[in-house]
């Protein structure tokens, strides 16, 4: 059966939707719920962690339900279809916190809708993220349409981190109110909603990948974490998702804090990391061509962990915007080959087993990418053991220090063990696609390749920048 053509544009339109619900959650919550609402850093950790434990459960079964689930629709596209809308419900009701909440009924609203956001977001990202290499085979043609979703989640970046604390602290707003959160809340809501279904409704499925057998979860689960690159890939993965989320979380109280200026000024120093980050794509990419992903991931990563070194000695706005261009080319290039390394190891565990169950292996993925929300949680209770800052009520006596330490420090202590990490580990090479359609292996998913496709995805490759 031919492979059905999907628009690189609609794929990539999706990353838009699902970008900007996250983003503006992971970019105000601590501003909104610790330094404007009282929440203490001490009851964030606690969620954080909680967060940890259900997201490490839940995301597996997400993604096993997508690898099993037939429709006439295809198998991704019905969930990606439910899953936009429930985020945008989470969004909204994440902000719109009732003025009478205070004390545990504070945290059990953030609890809620932060696990329940997350959790959408996982179910968004397990399909959206199995479909690249449903769709576009091959690691150029790949290339290109990652660094046209990238692009998009650069633009949905400006939107929901750049733009938002201008809309929520001066638009729609003040620097100590909550009404223009609600408002910027609904409206990046309809807009995800919209983007989302739009790339759904979009997206032709390969029906030859929903023509084996539904796996079962257990045995499948046992093979994924017996495959040594999803630990060693994952967790390198996950120290430079992790290193992103603690800046991501954390600039609108470095700028107000550490750099003594208003929330509305993250707009300028999150502006310029988004405008090189997407300038710099186009030449990653090229890079990726020339050397291969491999190569240009570690150096990507390696470039990454050194931006924050120019971060943390940034005084003033126009100290922290150079650094911040440095931290773009190197938040560029891990955009532009972090999903493509992965997506090896998918097309490797393909071959090797004679499976396409892309959905559960993102997923497990996930659980380690993920954790960022426990370190997050710990990093910030941290600045309370070492800083004495529990709240924006109770800032302690050194709040500048202790968001330098957590958006710089923290950070480039995490990049860099990504980086050591990476540069050791042996990436799959591109799989051929010329090959056969790989068919269901007999027996036991741990017996060995699936006949007729060979021996696996072919030789290793060691590469080093």
């Amino acid at each position: 059966m031919s492979t059905p053509v999907t628009a690189p544009w609609r794929y990539a339109i999706g990353m838009f939707g699902t970008s900007i619900p996250i983003n503006m959650i992971k970019g105000s919550m601590i501003l909104f719920y610790v330094d404007i609402l009282g929440l203490d850093v001490r009851a964030y950790g606690i969620v954080m962690a909680v967060y940890a434990v259900i997201d490490a459960v839940d995301n597996p079964l997400l993604g096993h339900l997508s690898d099993r689930t037939r429709t006439r629709y295809g198998r991704r596209r019905p969930w990606l279809l439910v899953g936009g809308p429930l985020l945008a419900v989470g969004l909204v009701g994440f902000f719109w916190v009732p003025d009478t909440l205070d004390g545990v009924t504070l945290v059990v609203w953030f609890a809620v809708f932060a696990i329940l956001c997350e959790a959408c977001d996982s179910l968004l990202n397990a399909n959206y993220g199995a479909l690249l290499p449903e769709l576009f085979p091959g690691e150029r043609r790949r290339a290109a349409a990652n660094s046209l979703r990238q692009g998009f989640q650069l633009v949905a970046l400006v939107v929901s981190l750049a733009l938002t604390p201008l809309l929520t602290t001066q638009v729609f707003g003040t620097e100590e109110s909550t009404e223009g959160f609600r408002t910027t809340a609904v409206i990046y809501a309809v807009v995800a909603t919209v983007a989302i279904v739009v790339m759904a409704l979009g997206a032709r499925e390969n029906p030859d990948h929903a023509s084996s057998t539904r796996s079962r979860f257990l045995p499948t689960l046992a093979t994924i974490l017996r495959n040594r690159l999803f630990w060693q890939i994952g967790l390198a993965s996950a120290c430079y998702l992790s290193a992103m989320a603690l800046v991501l979380t954390g600039v609108q109280l470095y700028v107000r804090y550490s750099l003594g200026l208003p929330v509305a000024y993250a707009l300028y120093l999150q502006a310029a990391v988004i405008v090189v980050s997407a300038g710099g794509l186009a030449v990653w990419t090229r890079v990726v061509a020339r050397r291969g992903a491999a190569w240009t991931w570690r150096l990507a990563f390696l470039v990454l962990a050194l931006s924050f070194v120019p971060l943390f000695l940034a005084t003033t706005l126009w100290t922290a915007l150079p650094a911040g261009l440095l931290l773009g080319v190197g938040w560029s290039g891990m955009l532009a080959t972090n999903d493509l390394v992965i997506a090896r190891v998918l097309d490797h565990d393909a071959a090797t087993h004679g499976e396409h169950r892309e959905g559960l292996f993102l997923s497990a993925f996930g659980v380690l990418g993920r954790l960022n929300g426990a370190l997050n949680g710990l990093a910030l209770a941290s600045l309370g053991l070492f800083f004495g800052y529990y709240s924006g009520d109770d800032p302690g006596d050194d709040p500048a220090l202790a968001f330098r330490v957590y958006v710089c420090a923290y950070p480039f202590v995490v990049a860099l063990a990504g980086a050591v990490l990476a540069r050791f580990i042996r990436v799959p090479d591109d799989t051929p696609h010329d090959l056969p359609e790989i068919r269901p292996a007999s027996g036991d998913l741990t017996s060995g390749p699936a006949p007729g496709t060979g021996t696996s995805a072919g030789p290793v490759e060691r590469g080093r920048p």
